[in-house]
């Protein structure tokens, strides 16, 4: 069971403390401030997961099983490879036989049995590229993609929006039936274009607000699970 990190006591580390470096912007200090004393933070360098959202990826999966059997696995948005570290540990992924393959334009240092691509995910030569790289049919394609913030909320949402859908259109592409599909998304409403394709192609559709994301944040994710599978040209999917 995953649970809350209970005051930081595990990691010898005493949440509540003040960042005093007085030649910061404040908004700066203020966001030092709060990831130092995060307990998730803490708890994730303590059992050697690179960032907190691997415990986002836990708790959805302790509640809704999206990693259980799972063979091979893509990773939409990785760095700095948190959601990889899962995927490899339960697929058994190593590096002499690839299973999860892994997609970021930022970089991410290399890890045991993913093989990571530095690479935009809307540039064209991606879906191929990343079939290639896990070698074989994925049984669940995860995205933690964002748009860059520009600080205007409108803009923001309507950015991170086209990825979540350009995300659906790849996992229909390329699941195995049965599969699963999970990537964040934003308060304020997902695309009901989005939702209506994903209910047409998917047996649930459900959003997610898991407990270790901010409370404070904007984030969800949107889980579609139990891939229908791909119908034949001219068939209509599904209802």
């Amino acid at each position: 069971m995953t649970k809350a990190p209970i005051a930081g006591n595990r990691t010898g580390r005493k949440l509540g403390q003040r960042v005093k470096n007085k030649k910061m912007k404040a908004s700066s200090r203020q966001w030092l401030q709060r990831h130092i004393n995060d307990p998730y933070v803490q708890r994730a360098q303590l059992e050697g997961y690179r960032a907190r959202a691997a415990f986002k990826l836990l708790e959805i999966d302790e509640k809704y099983h999206i990693l259980r059997g799972a063979k091979r696995i893509i990773d939409l948005g990785a760095a700095p490879g948190s959601w990889s570290q899962i995927a490899a540990k339960v697929t058994g992924s190593t590096d002499e036989d690839i299973r999860v393959a892994a997609i970021d334009f930022l970089e991410m240092a290399q890890l045991p049995g993913v093989k990571f691509l530095q690479l935009d995910f809307l540039d064209p030569t991606a879906p191929e590229k990343l079939m290639e790289a896990v070698g074989g049919t994925p049984d669940l394609v995860i995205s933690d993609m964002a748009a860059p913030t520009t600080g205007h909320h409108r803009t923001d949402h309507l950015r991170t929006m086209h990825l979540c859908e350009v995300a659906a259109h790849f996992a229909i592409e390329v699941l195995g039936e049965g599969g699963h599909f999970l990537t964040k998304t934003f308060q304020g409403g997902t695309e009901r274009e989005l939702l209506a394709m994903l209910k047409q192609n998917f047996r649930q559709v459900v959003h997610v607000k898991p407990n270790s994301s901010r409370a404070e944040s904007v984030e969800m994710f949107l889980l579609a699970k139990g891939f229908k599978g791909r119908k034949a040209e001219g068939e209509e999917p599904e209802a």
